[in-house]
């Protein structure tokens, strides 16, 4: 076996504690530099859903149309159950609120389709890989909700 002199072995661990440490802190620039590179690409945007669809003109036309089913369905429920008793009335009444549900799913499925596709074609000009609704993001994030209203107008 080598006998190392004292002096030798302090010299070969001094060079391996530097060699450690130069990796630890290679390693710690490289991550926290890809991070910050990686913060800056990824590029996500939020958008505040309600308030798209409340600025929505269409959205609000869907809303009249919905009130007028609405009021013409009460209507024909009162003429409807005048001689009915409670069961029938009961069964009449879910009937009526299935229909006044799919006509609401009707009337907000394209607005939605139209939103979804806004918010696409902003996200592609403005080179955003994510968009998140703004009431699920702490922090940080693009707001391209004004964009997305100002698409949907057009």
């Amino acid at each position: 076996m080598v006998k190392l002199q004292k002096k030798q072995v302090k010299i070969i661990s001094v060079l391996i504690a530097i060699v450690f440490v130069g990796s630890v802190v290679a390693l710690a620039l490289t991550q926290s530099g890809s991070g910050i590179a990686n913060a800056a690409s990824s590029n996500v945007g939020v958008v505040d859903y309600n308030q798209v669809m409340s600025q929505n003109p269409k959205a609000q036309d869907a809303e009249k149309e919905f009130n007028t089913a609405y009021e013409e369905a009460q209507k024909e429920f009162a003429s409807k159950t005048a001689n009915m008793n409670d069961q029938e009335k009961q069964d009449y009444a879910m009937q009526t609120q299935q229909r006044l549900m799919q006509k609401r799913q009707e009337l907000t499925e394209p607005l939605q389709k139209s939103v979804e596709e806004s918010v696409k074609k902003v996200a592609e000009q403005k080179g955003l890989s994510v968009v998140l609704e703004k009431g699920a993001v702490v922090y940080g994030g693009q707001d391209i909700t004004q964009d997305v209203i100002k698409q949907i107008s057009k």
